[in-house]
């Protein structure tokens, strides 16, 4: 009967071996992804004591590598995305501008992440970001100044394997940049996306 017992367990162990394997088995490779979602825009002016904030929809693509180490992965990933952000600010803000306009937004930086099932995988991220600006006068006494400012986003998410080399994922992450506008202060944008993708 042990004798029993134990070759069972043998059996046992041999078949939830492969099952342990793949659901400790994290993505590599290369990816590309489309996203979209909502983008909140926040600025804040310098004095920190008047703050302005838009909702918007956001949409973009996004690429990297992941490099698997097993049930964990590391990777390097760029994206860009547009929005259509427009703040205005209320009469007792101290600049000369009456609002912030958003659009194009780039990142770059490295994320890392851990298998929790198979063909399920979460992750975080972290790196530089660049904001293009516009910040403007309702009525035109101001030329508007155009600029590209610089921050950094940290965020993350879970992705899901799909049927194939597709690929999902739904992330949270959140941009901060200073100097915005010229005399504007600085400028936050929280994003939630989702995005589907191919990986190779």
């Amino acid at each position: 009967m042990k004798t029993t017992y134990a070759a069972a367990g043998l059996v046992l162990a041999m078949i939830a071996s492969p099952a342990l394997a793949q659901s400790t088995t994290a993505p590599g490779g290369l990816h590309v992804s489309v996203i979209a979602g909502y983008e909140g825009l926040g600025v804040e002016s310098d004095s920190g004591t008047v703050t302005a904030d838009a909702d918007s929809a956001v949409y973009g693509v996004t690429a990297g590598y992941d490099l698997s180490l097993g049930s964990a992965f590391v990777g390097v990933e760029g994206e860009y995305s547009a929005s259509t952000g427009s703040t205005e600010f209320p009469g007792n803000f101290a600049g000369a501008r009456d609002g912030l306009e958003t659009d194009g937004q780039y990142y770059l930086g490295a994320r890392g992440g851990l298998a929790l099932t198979p063909g399920i995988a979460a992750f975080g991220k972290f790196g530089y970001t660049a904001l293009d600006t516009r910040s403007f006068t309702s009525a035109g006494t101001f030329s508007d100044i155009e600029e590209n400012a610089t921050g950094l986003r940290f965020g993350g998410g879970v992705q899901v394997q799909l049927p194939g080399p597709l690929e999902a994922r739904v992330e949270y992450r959140r941009s901060r940049y200073e100097d915005v506008g010229g005399d504007v202060g600085e400028a936050t944008t929280d994003q939630l996306v989702a995005g589907v993708g191919i990986r190779f």
